[in-house]
């Protein structure tokens, strides 16, 4: 008895212990980017279009291979039929007809080596697809993962706003009582304290509301155990800023996957140009048939002058005697085809230049990209070092009213002022902080860093 209660024990502390540190698991960055890539449904999805397109490399090689099938069937005669005798009688008969057919593509204008290559070509698309989708989605989880970090801290500064103002009103009602200043002034302290609480209770919102947000992209079904370690970036020039921007978008056309894909594409729409052309080669098919035949019913023969009824042979001998052979080579020359073949390259080539445009609409895009995010990062920075500037002498500002309002030089007004402004120069530093942390992964990410690297 004693023993189970142990047991018992033992699998209810391991349990709540299990329970308790599911709760606590805090998500880091890596975590997060690298369970979306596991789960994400796009992802998934893009998976499944690299199966496909490797499925498709799978059936032009077999092109390649000899087409053997066979036939057989079995079938019964009943009702009025002439015998052997001659006479009509009500009989029924069976055949059965067997054989077997082979048939290889000797030349056929290439066709076959240009669809393989053709699906080759596809195959690595996808697989670009699948890279880009990641990269995507890397980035729209870096996103959220910064906009939590800075609603937390967001939430931090409008409670330590709401602590000051809990104390200046405890201040406040301690110089009413004393008759230093007129209630007035306590009420607008409420005011300003009914206020904070207000803030306080937006700022926790946004927070849930970011951390379901991030969690939803997780795909997690118990998102509102979801929470995020609290991470430190390093907020010191990035190393990619060393670079000129030319410098940059060389590396990125280097390694970005969308110019990739582009070049992939037009290595497709290439192909589907000779794919098209080869319909105006002649094609040389070789075949082999081989037939055979089995009767059950009895025949006739002539013996000395007369008929004579003959009982078919067993099965297997009639289907080894019957059997009969064909062989030889088709040739198809095509000469008139309503345009069709044409056509066919016509549009092949018009969607080739289409192909081309986008490779030279991708090159723009990605140098328009990248000179665009490393003028943000530079404009980002000098952002956020205003902001800490202009907070540092916000607080400055704020102790100075504070210490003008307690001997009466100031009313609770300007006191007010003076903490709103504060209070929002912090938000303005947070703000612009997680924006230049952003901007650089986003100009990392261009010149091949990983998304995770803090």
């Amino acid at each position: 008895m004693k023993t189970n209660l142990r047991i018992t024990f033992l699998l209810f502390f391991s349990f709540s212990a299990f329970v308790s540190f599911s709760q606590e698991k805090k998500w880091t960055l890596e975590e997060c980017v690298n369970y979306a890539l596991e789960k994400n449904i796009s992802i998934r999805e893009a998976g499944l279009d690299v199966q496909l397109a490797a499925v498709n490399k799978s059936d032009a090689s077999g092109n390649f291979l000899p087409r053997v099938n066979a036939n057989a069937s079995h079938f019964w005669n009943i009702g009025l039929t002439q015998s052997i005798t001659g006479i009509l009688e009500q009989q029924t008969t069976q055949f059965t007809n067997a054989g077997a057919s082979a048939s290889i593509d000797l030349y056929k204008g290439l066709l076959n080596q240009k669809q393989y290559r053709r699906q080759k070509m596809a195959l690595v698309a996808s697989q670009y697809q699948l890279v880009k989708m990641k990269e995507d989605i890397s980035l729209n989880v870096a996103n959220a993962f910064l906009e939590i970090l800075f609603n937390k801290e967001n939430l931090k500064v409008q409670q330590e706003q709401l602590k000051v103002d809990l104390e200046q009103k405890n201040r406040t009602a301690d110089l009413v009582e004393g008759g230093m200043v007129p209630r007035g002034d306590l009420l607008d302290i409420e005011a300003t304290v009914a206020a904070d609480r207000q803030k306080v209770i937006q700022s926790e919102n946004q927070l849930l509301i970011s951390k379901l947000s991030l969690a939803q992209l997780l795909q997690l079904e118990e998102f509102w155990k979801f929470d995020i370690a609290d991470e430190e970036y390093d907020l010191s020039e990035s190393e990619v800023m060393l670079n000129t921007p030319m410098q940059v978008y060389d590396k990125a056309r280097e390694l970005r996957t969308e110019i990739k894909i582009a070049q992939a594409n037009l290595e497709v729409a290439q192909q589907d140009v000779k794919i098209a052309r080869a319909a105006y080669q002649p094609t040389l098919t070789g075949f082999y048939n081989l037939n055979t035949r089995v009767t059950y019913a009895d025949y006739s023969s002539f013996e000395n002058g007369q008929v004579v009824s003959i009982t078919p042979p067993p099965f297997w001998n009639q289907f080894w005697d019957n059997k009969g052979h064909s062989f030889g080579f088709q040739l198809s020359v095509p000469i008139f085809n309503g345009f069709s073949t044409r056509n066919s390259v016509r549009k092949s080539k018009i969607a080739l230049e289409r192909s081309k445009l986008a490779y030279e609409r991708e090159e723009l895009d990605l140098q328009r990209n990248v000179y665009t995010a490393y003028t943000d990062v530079q404009g980002a920075q000098k952002a956020y070092e205003a902001a800490v500037s202009a907070a540092d002498a916000r607080k400055e500002a704020l102790v100075y009213a504070k210490e003008r309002y307690e001997v009466g030089l100031i009313n609770v007004f300007d006191l007010n002022q003076a903490q709103t402004l504060s209070a929002n120069a912090q938000s303005e530093v947070l703000r612009t902080k997680y924006d230049y942390i952003f901007k650089v992964k986003i100009l990392e990410f261009y010149f091949g860093i990983p998304i995770t690297q803090n």
